[in-house]
């Protein structure tokens, strides 16, 4: 008894475990950032890159045994908020959504985060001053991102550059109704 208890703890595991194979492996794409982002010459990289392997091993075994499992069977990874590659639309040589119940073609659980990869919700902002016709929007993200949103008045416009980039252009007349109706 005790030895079948065993075995069926082994089976429903490895099953759980087997849905993580394959996944972003958001952990491990953090670590290659932090690799990247540490030093901008390609042989510090390498090194340092030689120096993570433990980190980039336990990384890879964090994503496959937890994250990536739990990417599958939510839909989306709760690290960068991606929808699972197996959710991804392709063309495809056998089509069998068609003939399932639909309860057998999206992830069995709700999503664990609401953050998506193409949104970012801000957490908070503060505003500095550079001159009488510009004001820096410094933004920090819910997932830790940082961005200055910089407006430059020019006339009765404002130009807008999202980390150095320009945006858009809008009259401030556009401002104040979007003000009034905010």
């Amino acid at each position: 008894m005790k030895s079948t208890i065993i075995k069926i703890a082994i089976v429903a595991t490895l099953t759980s475990a087997m849905t993580g194979c394959i996944g972003s492996n958001a952990v491990t794409a953090k670590v290659m950032e932090f690799n990247l982002k540490a030093v901008d010459n390609r042989y510090a990289r390498g090194g340092l890159n030689f120096l993570l392997i433990p980190v980039y091993g336990l990384s890879v075994a964090a994503d496959t045994i937890v994250f990536n499992s739990i990417e599958f069977w939510a839909g989306k990874n709760v690290i960068n908020g991606k929808p699972h590659i197996f959710d991804t639309k392709m063309n495809t040589m056998l089509n069998i959504n068609d003939d399932l119940d639909p309860s057998l073609t999206d992830a069995p659980l709700d999503p664990l985060t609401q953050v998506n990869s193409t949104q970012k919700e801000v957490y908070s902002a503060s505003i500095t001053p550079i001159n009488d016709s510009t004001l820096d929007f410094h933004l920090v993200y819910t997932n830790g991102d940082k961005a200055t949103l910089r407006g430059e008045k020019n006339g009765e416009m404002v130009n807008f550059y999202y980390d150095g980039e320009f945006v858009t252009t809008v009259s401030i007349l556009e401002l104040q109704q979007h003000a009034v109706n905010s």
